[in-house]
């Protein structure tokens, strides 16, 4: 298993109230993701290069629809204490993979990745959330997910940080996510 070593990606794990890299992350190897430098394209845009590729048979194996419920509330409290509700967001829930671990390893440490593969957003499911910031998913399958978020700031041009939590559910089950930072 690779080992954190960058300051920031440690900082962005504890921000994000993970338990743990090897419960966030899982099987993941390789090096630090590197820019892109296509003469002006993504490099200028920031955006990362994708090092893990599609893993066609893993997703081939995962149901795109079940039984579960996930649901949960957005919200981002301000380095000046100000809590902000995450009202009229997109959350997404995502099955926990090599290859959206590699995805939300490069959000956590404040960058853009490369745009997922169209056979990925297949079995990703999003929910949108109220006035209060809540938010419910049906139909989910049984297994380990990435629920993310982030909440739009004051003013509207910026967001805040991304708010990620890994969940397991069961067939059948409900799950409760706090998605707060």
């Amino acid at each position: 298993m690779r080992r954190w070593t960058g300051v920031v990606a440690l900082l962005g794990l504890a921000l994000a109230g993970c338990q743990g890299v090897q419960e966030l992350f899982p099987g993941r190897e390789g090096g630090p993701p590197t820019v892109i430098d296509r003469s002006g394209g993504a490099a200028s845009s920031g955006m990362v290069e994708r090092k893990v590729a599609f893993p066609a048979d893993t997703y081939a194996r995962l149901a795109k629809h079940g039984s579960a419920t996930i649901k949960g509330r957005l919200t981002y409290t301000t380095p000046q204490g100000r809590t902000l509700i995450g009202a009229g967001e997109t959350v997404s829930i995502a099955p926990a993979t090599p290859y959206s671990a590699e995805a939300a390893e490069v959000a956590l440490a404040g960058k853009r990745i490369e745009p997922a593969d169209p056979r990925a957003r297949a079995y990703t499911h999003h929910a949108t959330t109220d006035a209060r910031g809540y938010f419910v998913a049906h139909d989910i399958p049984a297994g380990v997910f990435y629920v993310a978020g982030s909440v739009r700031l004051p003013g509207g041009h910026s967001r805040s940080p991304l708010i990620l939590r890994q969940v397991e559910i069961g067939k059948g089950q409900t799950r409760q996510v706090d998605l707060s930072r």
